[in-house]
């Protein structure tokens, strides 16, 4: 028994995504579907397509994520093509040598075509083929009775609690935990959830990404000068962007001369 055939028993139901590049018979049939897309928010787009009588499919589409698929993918096309330029020219040793430093790059491998001849070309099929998929994924639901906008947004809370506890790894150092009694490890995790929260509450005001905030926060800094009226200490000037993101977090601008202490006699 499968892990989905385990989740089904009793009164279980999942939602799982499933890997549109798989190549699965189930993945193939959904893509073929015809059909119109409805809007759920500004960024989702979902079709329930049916090709099975007990799982649902729904294929979700992100026009803003299809742009950045697009972006990237359009970045390794031109760098895979200035790597193959003029290499016909080349030895079949030397050809040789490059199909293999490329083939252990999977985002370029993924774009290159041999000929049987042994030259190096872009695969504009597979171009035309990722086209396809730009800013999609596909998911699987045994629930009969959920809508195709509950099936998507439920997987998309699900995304989040895992951006959550990545971020709660990688950004906010939850771990390793370097204390021993279990209420210093306890305040340890809450001062951690508590940062996550405020992060949260930044990307949801400010509409931008922590990353984002953080850096352009960081350009922020403090200066101490000496002059002939005395010491004085004096902020960064603030850009539009920093200026744009104080005023969302509704955040007083720094004065940007903070001290002034008369020189000494």
């Amino acid at each position: 028994m499968n892990d989905r055939g385990y989740l089904r028993q009793g009164e279980n139901a999942y939602i799982v995504g499933e890997k549109l590049r798989s190549g699965s018979p189930e993945v193939k049939a959904a893509l073929s579907r015809q059909g119109r897309y409805g809007e759920i928010t500004g960024n989702m787009r979902v079709k329930e397509v049916r090709i099975s009588d007990t799982e649902r499919f729904v294929i979700c589409h992100n026009p803003e994520a299809a742009i950045r698929d697009q972006h990237i993918r359009d970045q390794l096309v031109a760098q895979l093509t200035t790597l193959i330029e003029d290499t016909d020219k080349l030895s079949d040793f030397k050809r040789g040598e490059l199909r293999g430093r490329i083939a252990d790059k999977p985002g370029l491998n993924r774009y290159l075509r041999t000929t049987p001849a042994g030259k190096l070309r872009i695969d504009t099929a597979k171009i035309k083929a990722e086209e396809n998929l730009d800013g999609k994924y596909l998911l699987r639901c045994s629930d009969p009775d959920l809508s195709a906008e509950d099936i998507a947004l439920g997987y998309k809370q699900l995304l989040e609690v895992e951006r959550g506890w990545r971020d709660m790894k990688q950004i906010i150092d939850l771990r390793p935990v370097y204390h021993r009694l279990e209420e210093r490890i306890r305040a340890h995790v809450v001062l951690c959830w508590l940062a996550l929260l405020l992060i949260r509450i930044v990307e949801t005001t400010t509409g931008e990404t922590w990353t984002t905030v953080r850096r352009e926060l960081d350009r922020l800094h403090l200066g101490t000068f000496t002059g002939p009226t005395g010491l004085f200490r004096q902020v960064t000037a603030l850009t539009k962007p920093q200026t744009d993101l104080l005023t969302k977090l509704k955040i007083p601008a720094p004065k940007q001369i903070i001290t002034l202490e008369p020189a000494p006699r």
